[in-house]
């Protein structure tokens, strides 16, 4: 686009907008301009044709090279760019749960010269939004998102956050439960727990604590592993997590998890667990205090169980693959309540046909 000024015989000067571009004399070498399209005078200016004109081209580049001749034509040099969006979400979330006010309460007695609140932030958005390892996230951190720390974030400094976060996992866990259920209004009255168990590529456990060879339930029993335990509510909200040692069962779990929680004073909840977590023990354990339990039984197993089997009653249609009849079993203090569950369809994908027809 350039203007060329004209003037009139009175004096007055008017000026002209006009599309040009610059081409080679083919004879005599130099460049001149060639008018490709007048807009008429700068005054009468169609803008509304004009901005039709941009739309129309804009269709032929994208959104960054736009941005990229607008800068030039201002004389900005992009330097480099990093997204933000994402990280901004985060961070608001972050702020509003109340994570970065739990991190420093547990900060405000210790000289840290360590970013411990950025770092921390720094790998729980790079979890949410682009996973890598710890080395990685140092790098990801300076070049590619804008996650507003005061210092560049280093791996030493990711380590040394973990440090910090495992010596204070129980207050900050609480707190920041609690700052969640404040904000969503939970109701904690039934609280699902489940385990699974991670690996390490290593010679041996050595003397840790946790580290153990366990029964994987990844098929590597060779290895050793820790097992990931996690309560959370009946909306999926995460309650706390517990990291134990690997060569517990799921039934050994329950005792320590049923005493931190008794910490946290939620008062009386339902307690949901699978039938790896079944035993008499524990059962005892989560009724202590008032407490009540939903376990998972084996179809075939105690006496108890062969009991409830085998007692009559007619099934509640919930939906066709869900029927349930409510049935008692035991007497006295062993008398427990159980619901059996019987789901046509795999019953029928269940039942092994021999091969001369019959049904064992």
């Amino acid at each position: 686009m350039r203007t060329i000024k004209r003037k009139n015989k009175d004096g007055s000067e008017v000026e002209y907008v006009q599309l040009a571009h610059n081409t080679r004399h083919p004879e005599k070498g130099y460049s001149r301009a060639e008018v490709i399209h007048s807009f008429g005078r700068r005054d009468q200016l169609d803008v509304a044709a004009l901005k039709r004109l941009v739309g129309s081209l804009g269709r032929f580049i994208s959104p960054g090279d736009a941005q990229f001749i607008e800068a030039e034509r201002r004389g900005i040099k992009f330097e480099s760019s990093r997204s933000a969006g994402g990280a901004i979400v985060l961070k608001g979330l972050w702020d509003r749960i109340g994570i970065d006010k739990c991190l420093a309460d547990a900060l405000k007695d210790r000289s840290f010269t360590t970013p411990v609140r950025d770092a921390v932030f720094a790998m729980v958005a790079n979890r949410a939004l682009a996973p890598c390892s710890k080395l990685a996230v140092e790098e990801w951190a300076e070049y590619d998102v804008y996650l507003g720390s005061e210092k560049p974030i280093q791996v030493q400094h990711l380590y040394r956050s973990m440090d910090f976060l495992l010596a204070h996992a129980d207050t900050i866990q609480e707190k920041v439960f609690w700052s969640t259920a404040h904000l969503l209004n939970l109701t904690v009255d039934l609280i699902f727990f489940d385990t699974t168990n991670t690996y390490f590529e290593m010679e041996g456990p050595g003397d840790s604590e946790l580290l153990a060879y366990g029964n994987s339930k990844h098929k590597r029993n060779d290895l050793p592993q820790v097992i990931i335990g996690l309560a959370v509510t009946r909306e999926g909200i995460p309650v706390r997590c517990w990291v134990l040692p690997g060569n517990q069962n799921d039934a050994k779990c329950v005792k320590q998890v049923q005493k931190d929680m008794n910490d946290w004073k939620l008062g009386n909840v339902i307690w949901a667990m699978d039938r790896g977590m079944t035993s008499e023990e524990n059962r005892k354990t989560l009724q202590r205090a008032g407490g009540q339990y939903i376990l998972g039984e084996k179809l075939r197993g105690p006496h108890l169980n062969e009991a409830a089997l085998n007692r009559g009653g007619r099934f509640k249609v919930i939906k066709e693959n869900l029927h349930i009849k409510e049935v008692y079993a035991g007497e006295g203090s062993g008398r427990r309540r159980f619901v059996v569950a019987f789901n046509p369809e795999q019953a029928e994908h269940d039942v092994i046909r021999t091969p001369g027809g019959g049904v064992p």
